[in-house]
């Protein structure tokens, strides 16, 4: 079959170990299922894997992609849940907990296979592209919004770093949900979009608020920390997904942190319950992903590209028609 896969590490140069062509197809395998593929749609953690982040060299080839909807067998719509060995379903009592391309094949496939527990039914109301932006991205910032920092209709949050998959997510989601949303990012345009997807305003990075917020969701890291944690009220929650400017803050903030009573919540990924909620939400509210852009899967190295260089707004789909 087709696959996009990761056929090299490098970690100055991650497209280069990036490569398309035939692949096996799933094996059988006793409590899994086979879903043929329809739309996938790609995260930074695919750009990590191509770094070696999570990927030894020995799982190599590995086929690319956390995120899917497609057909199973029966022929009814689904969407899968990329966390494999979270319950036990499907793999042995001590393999730890990973997201599909860690150590199972992933997504960028005509077909994938995964526990038959992490297959969920698509909402009809979602179309395939819709419904694989889901799985990662969008069900980060639902868990980090509804589960870690616990906001209710009313109050206010910052999303640092708009334009990213899941500080897109956060955005919509959030005033979907009643929230009072503000938004940073170093581009003019990006700051437009925010306010046009529901932001009541989009600063710059660094730039005073009008008020301190409830809570924060921190994707970027290193370069937005000190005024994350300066955003926030007394008592108020930061939560942190990732840290693409890097892990390590020239200013922690510690003695605000502790003074203020900070909270300060690492989140990653969700449960299946959370993304059976979150469908149940898309379907239910008429709120949809933010799509970038739908390429078919053999034109791949273009979505890894434009996400490489960080020119996209919204999620990028990979299709098979």
């Amino acid at each position: 079959m087709f696959a996009v896969y990761a056929a090299r590490i490098d970690r100055d140069q991650p497209l280069s170990g990036l490569e398309s062509g035939e692949r096996p197809a799933p094996e059988a395998r006793p409590g899994w299922s086979t879903v043929e593929v329809r739309a996938a749609s790609l995260n930074h953690h695919d750009l990590w894997s191509l770094r070696g982040v999570g990927l030894p060299e020995e799982r190599l080839p590995m086929i690319l992609g956390c995120d899917a909807a497609g057909v199973d067998a029966d022929g009814n719509e689904v969407v899968l849940h990329s966390v494999i060995g979270q319950s036990g379903h499907g793999v042995g009592p001590s393999e730890p907990r990973s997201i599909l391309t860690e150590r199972h094949q992933g997504t960028f496939a005509e077909q994938v296979a995964v526990p038959t527990w992490n297959i969920l039914p698509k909402p009809r109301e979602l179309s395939f592209a819709e419904a694989a932006c889901l799985p990662t991205a969008w069900l980060t910032a639902y868990r980090m919004l509804f589960t870690n920092a616990g906001v209710r209709p009313g109050d206010s949050v910052l999303v640092q770093g708009a334009g990213g998959g899941v500080a897109t997510a956060a955005i919509v989601l959030g005033r979907a949900a009643g929230l009072r949303v503000f938004a940073t990012s170093r581009d003019e345009a990006r700051r437009a979009r925010a306010v046009e997807l529901g932001a009541v305003e989009a600063l710059e990075p660094g730039a005073r608020l009008p008020q301190r917020v409830d809570a924060v969701i921190e994707t970027v890291g290193a370069a937005t920390w000190s005024h994350s944690v300066k955003s926030l009220k007394p008592g108020g929650t930061l939560v942190i997904s990732g840290a693409t400017s890097g892990d390590r803050p020239a200013h922690a903030e510690l003695t605000r942190i502790f003074f203020l009573e900070l909270k300060v919540v690492g989140s990653t990924m969700g449960t299946k319950d959370e993304l059976d909620d979150l469908l149940a939400f898309c379907a239910a509210t008429g709120v949809r992903p933010v799509i970038d852009e739908v390429l078919p899967m053999d034109r791949a190295r273009e979505g890894f590209e434009r996400l490489a260089s960080g020119e996209q707004f919204g999620k990028i789909v990979l299709t098979n028609d």
